[in-house]
Order: structure tokens, then sequence, then C-alpha cells
């Protein structure tokens, strides 16, 4: 969803549209962007397998689409992309989710159209993000090859939470999108989604990333995590992170009194509260001026 943003608004919050046509603005010491590409080639597909160490990857995985979010003075860079999440999902590596449809799966009469539930095919993910340290811009022009360095940023434990509060109001949104990172359809039996959305305000940036599953009939799982970053509070800018795994199966919310219709559970966001809470943690990042 594009937003058409004032000028005069955007210089008196502070805030610069990225130049070249780059999605994304500068704003108080920050460098917010969105980046967006095609599906993966049967190439890169391939390439990406290999790194992964699997043979098995979502229907449609945007291996350019990315969030980035810049600390210009320090270096600092928290991202969000699809490689990451996949690395995240293949190392949790969940058992199977045992449904009727699967066993239509594994025997159908074509051999090339056989699958063989061995793995996590609803791709679920403990993906919360990535953050590194990026190299000066004299490095970056000597060594091209090589612009990152071991990341020297620390999430801490702490009781603080998001104000929702403070987001709720009403304050021109300087930037907003939607990134879709990767999609499957789980062979018409669901879905399993993650995306990241950003959105910028005079005052602060928020973010949310959600992976999104529906086994049709089975089970529902939502993992969602939100950071949010207030601009000039004191010298180290803190960015809370809130992360929330939810999850709940057909027949418990049916036990419950709750519809099973489909159509009820097309979006997360009006049934989250009907999940259980599986997980919940919130951390914070102090990031120093210098790194």
């Amino acid at each position: 969803m594009e937003i058409e943003v004032d000028k005069g608004i955007l210089k008196s919050s502070g805030a610069e549209l990225l130049p070249n046509g780059r999605r994304g603005l500068r704003i108080h010491d920050w460098e917010i962007e969105t980046l967006r590409g095609t599906i993966l080639t049967s190439l890169a597909l391939q390439d990406w397998e290999e790194k992964l160490h699997t043979s098995h990857l979502p229907e449609m995985v945007f291996g350019e689409n990315a969030l980035v979010l810049r600390h210009l003075s320090s270096h600092a860079k928290i991202h969000f992309n699809a490689f990451d999440a996949l690395a995240g999902w293949k190392q949790e590596g969940l058992p199977p989710v045992e449904v009727p449809a699967a066993e239509k799966w594994k025997f159908r009469s074509k051999p090339s159209q056989q699958v063989i539930l061995d793995y996590d095919y609803t791709f679920t993910t403990p993906y919360r993000g990535s953050e590194v340290v990026e190299k000066d811009q004299e490095e970056h022009v000597k060594e091209k090859a090589n612009t990152e360095v071991e990341a020297s940023l620390q999430w801490e434990n702490c009781d603080e939470q998001i104000d929702l509060a403070a987001l709720s109001l009403k304050e021109p949104i300087l930037f907003y999108d939607e990134v879709v990172l990767y999609e499957d359809e789980l062979a018409d039996n669901g879905v399993s989604l993650l995306t990241v959305k950003v959105r910028v305000m005079p005052s602060s940036w928020f973010l949310l990333l959600r992976f999104w599953l529906r086994v049709d009939g089975v089970l529902m799982r939502l993992r969602e995590t939100r950071m949010h970053c207030v601009f000039g509070k004191g010298e180290t800018p803190t960015v809370l992170r809130e992360s929330c795994w939810r999850e709940a199966t057909f027949q418990s919310l049916s036990a419950k009194g709750y519809p099973v219709d489909l159509a009820v559970y097309s979006d997360p966001s009006s049934i989250s509260q009907r999940l259980p809470v599986i997980k919940q943690m919130t951390q914070k990042l102090k990031i120093p001026r210098k790194v």
C-alpha cells in the first residue's frame, strides 16, 4: 500500500525520502528501506536448497524481498529476509503436522506427485529478525565482497513493554510497507505465510513480523514479533522486541464453542486472541552511537 506523504510533513518531522527511487526514508539517524523482487528462479532455488541442506522449500520464496533498518552513526543493521527465516525453520526441525490429507498426499498415483511428509512442510520458523554491524563506507569500498562483520548487538530480556497506547495516537504515517518473504498453500490444504510490515511516524518506527499457519481442519499457528523504537530518547537508541507464539487445533477451538468454518479464519488479526499463548518474550536492544 503506497502512502503519499506531504513533503512539508516529512521536512517538519526531520525525515527525507531515500534517493534514486528506493522505497523508504531517513529519519533521526535511521535509514528504513524495503526491497522487492521476484520469486526465486529454479536456479536460485537449487542454490538455496544446497546452502540450507534441504530438498524442500515453500512454493513461493521471495528471495530478494527484505526490510532493512540501518542506524547510520553506529552502522548497526536490523533486517528481515527469507533465507535467514528458512534457516531458522531448518534448524528448529519441528515434526510434520499430522493431517488427514497427508495420507492422500503420500499415495498419489503418479510417483512424481507423491509427497513424503518426513519434514515440517508448514515451514514454521522461530525467526525474529537478523542483526549485524556493517563496516564503514571506507572499508566497504575496499572490501566490497565482505561488507559485514560479526554481530556485536545483543538482545537482553526485560520487563518493559511496547507502548501500544502511544502507537494508537493519531500521527502522520511517513512510510508504510508490507513485504512477503515466503508463502505456501500446503497443496490447497491451508496457508503458510511469512510477512513483515513497517510503519514510520514522526515519533517512532514500528514493525510486525508475522508467521501465519492454517492447516485446514487441523491446526492454526501464529508467531508474531513486534519491534518499536522511539526517536530522541537518550543518547542510546533502544529497540523493544516482543515475541508471542500462539497455537490451537480446530478441535480445541470447537470444544470452546468457536466456529470451525474456514472462512472465519482467513485473517489472523481477527482471531489471534482465540489462540492460546504458547510462548512469550520481551527483549530490548541498546544501540550505541559507535560500535
